[in-house]
């Protein structure tokens, strides 16, 4: 069985400061051994880690669009932000990727996709995550675990995980898979565990933004 974290983030996001080494050890302590690196904005942390970790490392983006952010997973190259939704899937279509809405019905995450346009795309939803650690609000999940019964969306959980300390805080438990093509199931087949990250490391996140803005 695998004990993945399905939203993890590394020094190559704008908000995060974390080495892929870090993660590495981290995943190693916790006993994760499999992650979707997801990024805002590029794969490039994803396939660097990809390459050197000891275990499973799904490529994935965080892409923000004008109405929210969309995950793509099983990625091969970077989907730019600021597409519309439809190109935005249709992006990751192209690279026989998988579609996954990542905090979902947050209403406290800005980033959250649009519930109105949740509820538009709902048919072309492959995966939704209906446990993030860093969601402060416990009927958000709720909602969103609602939401994927309702359409028969694969359920995903991850921590986010902005600091190295946060990862792990919440994984699926699931059966060992060879790629895409047996990701969902093994997924279904899955077990969410997971707790909520003390709030603080928003700060940390916060902070790693405005020093990247300044360095830039």
């Amino acid at each position: 069985m695998l004990k993945a974290d399905l939203h993890v983030h590394t020094e190559y996001s704008m908000d995060c400061g974390t080495p892929l080494h870090t993660i590495i050890e981290r995943c190693q302590e916790r006993g994760i051994n499999c992650l979707a690196i997801a990024d805002h904005g590029t794969v490039e942390g994803a396939l660097e880690l990809q390459s050197i970790a000891p275990f499973k490392v799904i490529v994935a983006e965080e892409i923000l669009t004008p109405y929210g952010e969309i995950m793509g997973m099983f990625l091969k190259e970077s989907v730019p932000n600021g597409l519309s939704v439809e190109e935005t899937i249709a992006c990751i279509r192209a690279q026989d990727g998988i579609v996954c809405i990542p905090h979902a019905l947050d209403v406290l995450r800005p980033s959250a996709l649009d519930p109105k346009v949740m509820e538009e795309i709902a048919q072309e939803i492959e995966v939704i995550e209906v446990f993030n650690a860093r969601s402060l609000l416990p009927h958000s999940s709720e909602k969103v675990l609602a939401f994927a019964r309702k359409y028969d969306i694969a359920q995903s959980a991850g921590s986010d995980a902005h600091v190295p300390s946060s990862i792990g805080n919440a994984y699926v438990e699931m059966p060992a898979f060879v790629g895409r093509g047996d990701f969902i199931q093994a997924l279904r087949e899955g077990r969410i565990t997971g707790r909520r990250t003390n709030p603080l490391t928003h700060f940390a996140s916060a902070w790693n933004k405005l020093k990247n803005r300044a360095w830039r």
